[in-house]
């Protein structure tokens, strides 16, 4: 097993990406915390992981505030003793141009995705430090590479998150810790259907356009989940500072 022994923290660990990701970890033998904002899905995701027989917690926390941020990362020390390996993967999306864009969904997008990868990174980078190692993974988006439309704020917050993976593996190689970011296409995940109602489309024509890739196909939360296990596990011993596009070839075409 891959991460036999390890202890996880996963923001948005509720559904989505962030659920596959906790699952995957834990079938790959780490001890999963994860947080979000709804206690019932949290502990439905936690007893599929006890009931397969793995070891898991959820904390109720909010990353856009600081002190909810730091009980998260308390609680998971407390619990477990340590944590290995952060993933960085809450978020919100709103499909919005600059002029269309709420100061509100503004500060909602970029709190939600860029300032709460700092402050999780923030309380458990000491942690990691003292031991001398650690993964902190960042849920980019191919869109903070580059770019697309109605959705500046969402943009705005990916890009941050990737030239902060660089800033933060430059700071922190030294110590011991790597720092990388994934960076999905369109995935089968609740965000999807929901943009493409916000949108004003109907779910087909916009499953048409989200699967126009070299591949074919739309995401699945699974494929987004194999890519950060490996990023967090030792086969990725020498992979720090990079932005793993995985998007069917989206990018790339």
């Amino acid at each position: 097993m891959r991460l036999e022994g390890k202890v996880a923290l996963i923001t948005g660990g509720t559904s989505g990406i962030g659920e596959a990701t906790a699952v995957r970890f834990a079938h790959e033998g780490a001890s999963v915390a994860i947080t979000g904002r709804d206690a019932d899905r949290g502990e439905r995701v936690v007893q599929t992981i006890i009931a397969n027989g793995g070891e898991a917690l959820f904390v109720r926390s909010d990353v856009r505030f600081a002190d909810e941020c730091r009980q998260a990362v308390e609680q998971t020390l407390e619990r477990f003793g340590r944590i290995d390996v952060l993933f960085n993967n809450a978020g919100v999306f709103h499909p919005r141009t600059v002029p269309e864009c709420t100061e509100e969904e503004w500060d909602e997008t970029i709190d939600s995705s860029l300032k709460g990868a700092f402050l999780m990174s923030k309380f458990v980078l000491p942690s990691m430090i003292e031991r001398g190692s650690g993964s902190i993974i960042h849920t980019s988006s191919g869109w903070g590479i580059l770019g697309g439309n109605k959705a500046a704020a969402y943009c705005a917050a990916k890009g941050g998150l990737v030239v902060m993976t660089k800033a933060m593996a430059i700071d922190h190689g030294p110590d011991g810790i790597r720092v990388n970011c994934v960076c999905p296409g369109d995935v089968l995940t609740p965000m999807l259907p929901d943009d493409a109602a916000k949108r004003g489309m109907s779910w087909d024509d916009y499953a048409v356009g989200a699967a126009d890739r070299p591949l074919g196909r739309i995401g699945t939360a699974d494929d987004i989940a194999n890519a950060v296990l490996f990023l967090a596990s030792d086969e990725a011993s020498f992979v720090t500072g990079e932005a793993l596009v995985v998007d069917g070839g989206g990018v790339a075409g």
